[in-house]
């Protein structure tokens, strides 16, 4: 019963109206019950007046759901100065209502607050607009990252003389400070996420286009280790920034859908490439020059559209409306960051904080994104060239890398859908780390048997579909699995400093001395994917074990209606496979 008050203008007294008016008729026991698989979990109602988005204006609520502790049905609520044949109206037309469409979860969790129809229209707009926008931004954040590639082939190295060392090394200082800025993540929950993102991709934006203006090593090695910092600061804290908005069940796509930029940008930073060289190859700028002012200049533009687009919380954002605006708060009452004002007052709990670095899974998933990276940050970048070592030309070679990234993108929407309805996350790791691991196994055997270049090629297919899919689940693994915002916060933080470590390796496995088969590259990156598959395994095992504990000690709460309100933070939480 306190439950109803805290959520109900209709006062206490009130509540028992329908056994003592003279008109009201009490619920027998015929009426419907509310179970997990029935169809009349919608014979709950709220009438909302939507126009000025007050829930207390017009309250109707109606409840077949067995009280959790006495196992008697609830009575109905109804307003006692009806008379009773229209009471009875309104309960058949309530009644069919619920008859007609099944809710959600959600709607369950929330019926007294706000209808599936609400809900499901602000979903639509943020992933319109805030999703999309962010997919955007981050596809031209990977596109200043990875474009040196292209350049490389372009004409970059020949220009500045650089050997196979100093590329090497070119790679390697971007991934040294963007390990050492990791922990910049944490300033999406102390810096207002529209002024934070707007600087960082201005940053990045402005030091990607300076690389045109490059005319020696020492020049070009400081502008990527401050590319770096700009990237650390904004692409890591991506999925940690849309958990401000989404449920845990719901990331998985989301975070699919921004990962999905990086094969997505390679396409087109392949053919855009193709189309800069042959267009540069007799004008007045070198076509790696063009290159890298073409690809970076369009994130200083973007910049400036952050500062106004970006929402710091769902209550923030510009294209919903009031009643939206409530709705999108209420939603994610029941998820560890729902408490908005601890992020708008700009706090960290360092207890959450300090819990999290003893958390054992927070380095299961690190070392998984540890092994992805290894693959993942030495592909996009040897790619061309690995491509031109099989006897193709330098314009082939930047066509022929497009289509690989073109079906890891489809297949990591695909993935990350199909994840999500079924929430989990393991299976799908071990699967694509096995697809990555049968990929590069498939090169380094080609390589080491001399077999045919289409032999060869095909495994790239493979390579690249697996470990695209496999970092998206992995970053939303980590944040499903951590309670609250500062432990979410803190887990990417740890996610991304060990995992970053990974390009380390990666970009310092394919030397021009093993071309033109790179076997050596090849079997250590199909090794690290053999190992993701391991570790999600055994991951998933330990999680089972822990969920199995809470049961156990009874600390895992049945998903009814008693207990919703006013729940604890994390209360109820249950680690997803």
């Amino acid at each position: 019963m306190a439950a109803y008050e805290a959520l109900s203008p209709i006062p206490h007294d009130r509540l028992h109206a329908s056994s003592e008016h003279p008109g009201s008729s009490s619920v027998s026991s015929s009426s419907p019950r509310v179970t997990p698989d029935s169809d009349l979990e919608d014979d709950m109602y709220l009438d909302v007046a939507a126009e000025d988005g007050n829930i207390e204006k017009s309250f109707q609520l109606q409840s077949f759901q067995r009280h959790a502790a006495g196992g008697r049905p609830m009575s109905r609520l109804d307003a006692p100065s009806q008379p009773h044949h229209e009471h009875d109206e309104q309960n058949k037309k309530h009644e069919s209502f619920g008859q007609h469409r099944r809710t959600s979860d959600s709607t369950v969790h929330s019926f007294t607050l706000y209808i599936p129809d609400e809900e499901r229209a602000v979903l639509r707009k943020f992933d319109r607009r805030l999703v999309l926008f962010m997919a955007f931004l981050y596809m031209l954040s990977f596109l200043d990252r990875s474009n040196i590639g292209n350049a490389r082939i372009a004409g970059l190295a020949r220009d500045l003389k650089l050997t196979s060392s100093q590329y090497e090394w070119l790679l390697t200082a971007f991934y040294i400070t963007y390990i050492l800025f990791e922990g910049m993540t944490l300033l999406y929950r102390i810096v207002p996420p529209h002024i934070y993102i707007s600087l960082c991709v201005l940053s990045f934006g402005l030091i990607a286009s300076f690389q045109s203006l490059a005319t020696s090593f020492p020049s070009l090695l400081v502008l990527r280790a401050l590319l770096g910092i700009g990237e650390a600061a904004f692409s890591p804290g991506i999925p940690f920034y849309l958990s401000f908005f989404f449920k845990r069940e719901e990331l998985a796509l989301r975070t699919g859908l921004i990962i999905a930029a990086a094969p997505l940008s390679i396409s087109f930073a392949s053919s855009l490439a193709w189309l800069i060289t042959k267009l540069g190859e007799h004008g007045p700028i070198e076509p790696w020059r063009l290159l890298f002012l073409v690809e970076g200049f369009p994130s200083v533009v973007a910049a400036v559209f952050v500062w106004f687009y970006v929402p710091d919380s769902p209550e923030k954002a510009v294209y919903l409306t009031q009643r939206e605006k409530k709705v999108s708060r209420l939603r994610l009452r029941r998820e560890g960051n729902s408490k908005h004002r601890e992020r708008d007052s700009g706090g960290l709990d360092w207890r959450q904080v300090l819990q999290t670095l003893r958390d054992p899974k927070c380095y299961s998933t690190a070392l998984m994104f540890f092994s992805c990276n290894v693959a993942f940050s030495s592909m996009p970048v040897f790619l061309p060239k690995i491509i031109k070592e099989m006897g193709y030309t330098s314009l082939n070679s930047q066509a022929l890398s497009a289509p690989p990234y073109l079906l890891s993108f489809l297949l990591v929407l695909l993935t990350a859908i199909v994840s999500d309805r079924l929430r989990t996350r393991s299976i799908f790791i071990i699967l694509h780390a096995l697809l990555a691991f049968l990929g590069y196994a498939l090169i380094a055997l080609g390589g080491y048997y001399r077999l045919s270049v289409g032999y060869r090629y095909t495994g790239i297919y493979f390579a690249c579909a697996g470990f695209f899919s496999a970092i998206t689940l992995i970053i939303t693994w980590t944040i499903n699995n951590q309670r609250t915002a500062d432990g979410k916060g803190m887990g990417m933080v740890m996610l991304n400093i060990i995992g970053q470590c990974g390009p380390l390796v990666g970009t310092r496995l394919y030397p021009d001395s093993d071309g033109p088969f790179f076997v050596r590259g090849m079997s250590v990156c199909a090794a690290f994917m053999l190992g993701v598959a391991v570790l999600a395994a055994a991951l998933r095992v330990s999680l089972r074990r822990g969920n199995e504990r809470r049961w156990e000690r009874g600390k895992e709460k049945e998903e009814d209606m008693e207990g919703l309100v006013g729940e604890k933070e994390g209360e109820g939480f249950e680690y997803m496979l």
